[in-house]
């Protein structure tokens, strides 16, 4: 018991002696961080909010926001700079950081601007990229982390299930502001007053989005069916929600039955093959109430009502059948300064837990959960289906990581 004292849990879980435990704490590495201004068309958050910046600044690491940065996400330069930041006047700054922290996906005037082995973290959305987009990350062997991919021993995928807790809170308040106008909406209140009938709430879908976006419309006392093929979620959603709501597969009779009393339908199936399917048909659309809403939220794959057409934060609805449709992908832009905050929760605890652990390459090797989000290690394709899909070499992620020396 007495040598006990001489021994702790390394990062790993293993057993490590005092002296190796010291060596571990003193290899700490400062990173350089950049911030760059999100230049993709209608992206309003930024991936690092000043009081994150200030507990990564206070870890004694870097961190370069680019000028304007936080702007459309109500943070300003001020906030920026007084949580320690250096202010930087030009996108080239930012982009000499060892890690580059972004939202979309890079596009081809930012890849430009790209040093040699340098760790980007960002969105990947895998569907919507060219070749070229991965060519040149490969030429200057770059670490590309998509952090849609990152996933949790438990399964989950932190960033995407924030980003989707979001959507689907953001979904009943969009529908309670159509709803409630009288130019385009029936001027209904989303809420149960006494003596009339509660607002309905159809949900396809069982997942993080729907949950969210059931647990919000209950809040307002309306009522709420959901739909989903996989009676596991449909169980989970329940427990989710502490609550018995209806809940039934996705038969087309009962479907349709309830759509046409519906005031609002929210549309949140995914798919992990690509495109959602689509299980409302335009006839069902023609049988709803004139002035209903619906609030397709997946379509960002494609849609799961076939009247869907994807609009934008400019010009949001368009009416079809006299039915409202709402179909703008990346909802969470358009709450940017509560998406910034959940993308900062995550990338803050990851940054500092990096420099702890001696650099990237270490924190690679103790935390599974980020070696899932890689799909691109110093110049290599680490997914074998975007290797295969664009004829590029592949390399197994572990085979390079064990080629690093601790």
């Amino acid at each position: 018991m007495g040598e006990s004292s001489n021994y702790d849990l390394g990062p790993a879980g293993q057993l490590m002696p005092a002296e190796e435990r010291l060596a571990v704490k003193r290899k700490k590495n400062m990173l350089k961080i950049g911030v760059p201004k999100e230049i993709a068309f209608q992206e309003n958050r930024v991936s690092l909010a000043p009081d994150s910046v200030g507990i990564i600044v206070a870890n004694g690491h870097e961190v370069y926001v680019e000028r304007g940065a936080g702007a459309k996400a109500h943070f300003s330069d001020k906030e920026y700079a007084d949580a320690g930041a250096t202010i930087c006047e030009t996108p080239n700054e930012i982009y000499k950081s060892d890690i580059i922290l972004k939202v979309a996906p890079m596009l081809t005037e930012e890849m430009g601007m790209l040093g040699n082995r340098q760790t980007i973290v960002s969105a990947l959305h895998q569907t919507m990229q060219q070749k070229e987009y991965y060519e040149h990350l490969v030429k200057h062997k770059s670490t590309a982390i998509a952090f849609e991919f990152i996933q949790d021993k438990n399964g989950i995928f932190p960033v995407l299930n924030a980003m989707s807790e979001i959507s689907g809170f953001a979904s009943i308040q969009i529908a309670a502001e159509y709803l409630s106008r009288n130019d385009l909406g029936k001027g209904k209140l989303f809420g149960n007053v006494s003596g009339i009938s509660p607002v309905e709430i159809v949900v396809l879908g069982a997942g993080t989005v729907a949950q969210n976006a059931v647990s919000a419309a209950l809040g307002f006392g309306a009522s709420v069916k959901v739909f989903d093929n996989k009676i596991y979620k449909l169980r989970s959603l329940q427990h989710h929600i502490s609550q018995q709501v209806f809940t039934s597969i996705i038969n087309p009779k009962v479907l349709s039955k309830a759509l046409k009393s519906a005031d609002v339908v929210i549309g949140a199936l995914h798919s992990q093959d690509g495109r959602t399917p689509c299980v409302i048909t335009e006839d069902m659309v023609k049988e709803m109430k004139p002035g209903a809403i619906i609030i397709d939220a997946s379509i960002d794959q494609g849609g799961c009502i076939e009247t869907s057409s994807i609009t934008n934060h400019n010009d949001p609805v368009f009416v079809k059948h006299e039915v409202i449709h709402y179909c703008v992908p990346n909802i969470p832009s358009m709450v940017p300064q509560t998406a910034s905050y959940a993308l900062s929760n995550f990338f803050t605890t990851a940054l500092i837990d990096t420099g702890e652990e001696g650099g990237f390459e270490h924190y690679l090797k103790t935390h599974p959960a980020m070696r899932q989000g890689i799909y691109l290690y110093n110049g290599y394709l680490t997914k074998k289906n975007i290797a295969e899909t664009y004829g590029l070499k592949y390399k197994e992620l572990d085979l390079l990581l064990a080629a690093f020396q601790m």
